[in-house]
C-alpha cells in the first residue's frame, strides 16, 4: 500500500511498517496524548507548560520509541503494510 493508505491505518490505531526496512521489528504508530500531557520548558526566561500534539513514533530495532519523520523515499514507497 502507499503512504497515504498507511496514514489512514495509523489514524485507525494500527501499526504500520515498510517491507523494505532493514531493522527487524520496526514499526510506526500514531501517538495521541491525553489533554493533560505536556512538557515544562524554558521559554523567554520563564518556565512554561506546553501540551503535546499528536505525532508518529517509531519502534526501533533496539526496542526504543523515537519521534519519526517520513523521508521522501518513505513518502513515495508502495511497500507499506499493517503489522501486529
Amino acid at each position: 500500500m502507499n503512504f497515504g493508505q498507511a496514514l489512514e491505518d495509523l489514524k485507525a490505531e494500527k501499526k504500520v511498517a515498510r517491507a523494505g526496512w532493514n531493522g527487524k521489528g520496526m514499526w510506526l504508530q500514531l501517538y495521541t496524548p491525553h489533554e493533560q500531557e505536556g512538557i515544562v520548558t524554558m521559554i523567554e526566561g520563564e518556565w512554561r507548560w506546553l501540551p503535546l500534539s499528536p505525532h508518529i513514533l517509531m519502534k526501533t530495532a533496539d526496542n526504543k520509541l523515537v519521534p519519526w519523520l517520513a523521508s521522501q523515499t518513505d513518502a513515495l514507497a508502495e511497500d507499506w503494510q499493517v503489522v501486529e
